[in-house]
């Protein structure tokens, strides 16, 4: 899959940069490392887990394609989502995307959650050519409240960083594959 982007991805924050450069830095980089814990698995490979938890490295990638699209086309566009989150009767389902993953092939389920960061790039390339981080976003809470792109980065980096302690516990259970961080040559998603 392409890169939907004219300017090179970062690999991780700058040491002193700016706002922006620092935050999606940091996602870029718990993106890259998320899919270096993935890469290169089979159906069994994304299937394993460790009991007593139904966790699977396919369930975590359909799950951050899901939290992609949520927070960087529901909530910072304020755009429907397409499929197939839009087909999922979620009331019955809630937890739709981490069991039916098992029923997903590998290729489908790389291609998803790439597709979804490819969408998010844009999406958060567009909101900042109108504006900086501050700027508030579609989505409006309960409690009447809209937050900042930034909040909407903070809490994607969040939800990153939360799953890739499960993804390197789940990895090193499959083929022993452990560390913080890709070989240099590891391409970004």
């Amino acid at each position: 899959m392409t890169q939907d982007t004219q300017e090179p991805v970062l690999l991780e924050p700058p040491v002193a940069g700016s706002e922006v450069d620092t935050l999606v830095g940091s996602l870029e980089r718990q993106r890259r490392i998320f899919a270096w814990k993935c890469e290169g698995l089979d159906a069994a490979g994304l299937t394993a887990r460790l009991a007593p938890s139904a966790l699977t490295l396919g369930g975590l990638l359909k799950h951050l394609a899901l939290v992609e699209d949520e927070y960087l086309t529901r909530r910072l566009l304020g755009a429907e989502l397409g499929a197939p989150w839009d087909g999922v009767d979620w009331d019955s389902e809630p937890d739709w995307e981490w069991t039916s993953a098992v029923r997903d092939s590998p290729g489908e389920l790389y291609a998803l959650w790439k597709a979804a960061v490819a969408r998010s790039r844009g999406h958060v390339r567009s909101a900042l050519a109108e504006g900086d981080a501050g700027r508030l976003v579609a989505y409006t809470s309960s409690r009447g409240e809209s937050p900042s792109l930034r909040r909407l980065l903070i809490d994607l980096i969040e939800e990153y960083a939360r799953h890739l302690g499960q993804a390197d516990m789940i990895r090193e259970s499959v083929d022993g594959r452990v560390g913080e961080d890709p070989p240099a040559d590891f391409p970004s998603p």
